[in-house]
């Protein structure tokens, strides 16, 4: 799907013509990195999709797999993902199903329940993590300068927002 014209740059122009010319820049910048999340998110879940994995489930077994022990309570997996708790109980449940993960009472605190990689979780992540590496993260279309610079500025706006 490749124009001559960015769709985006139009919309600027009727920005602009429509008298909001002020607030033109916000409006692509946002724009531009809504349509930028479209483009790297497909090619991740193309990259992932041999893997029966989404970006989030993978995120899940990546930090378990980090982790020292291979497992974390389900809560403090959702602190350090930055989701609502519910959407990794969604993940943790798909993962349960093609045993990638189990769920296990956790040691010492009978009202907590660990989320552990298994084996099978773990060989999975880093044959993905690889997938990912060589065909998203070491071309991102991006110079490692641009790339540096999107992530400082977008670092800048996370911060604002009281993210960190």
């Amino acid at each position: 799907m490749s124009s001559e014209v960015d769709p985006i740059a139009l919309a600027r122009q009727n920005w602009e013509r429509a008298g909001w010319g002020a607030v033109a820049d916000g409006m692509v910048s946002v724009t531009s990195v809504m349509r930028a999340h479209q483009i790297l998110l497909a090619r991740v879940e193309n990259a992932l999709r041999p893997y029966d994995l989404s970006f989030s489930r993978f995120e899940l077994l990546r930090l378990l797999a980090f982790t020292r022990t291979g497992a974390l309570p389900i809560t403090k997996a959702s602190d350090r993902l930055q989701v609502h708790v519910t959407s990794v109980t969604h993940a943790i449940r798909r993962l349960e199903a093609n045993g990638l993960v189990e769920r296990i009472p956790h040691p010492t605190d009978g009202r907590t329940t660990l989320v552990r990689i298994t084996p099978i979780g773990r060989s999975t992540v880093e044959e993905a993590t690889i997938t990912l590496n060589d065909e998203v993260f070491a071309d991102t279309g991006l110079s490692p300068e641009e790339s540096r610079a999107l992530a400082s500025a977008i670092e800048t706006l996370r911060r604002d927002e009281g993210d960190f």
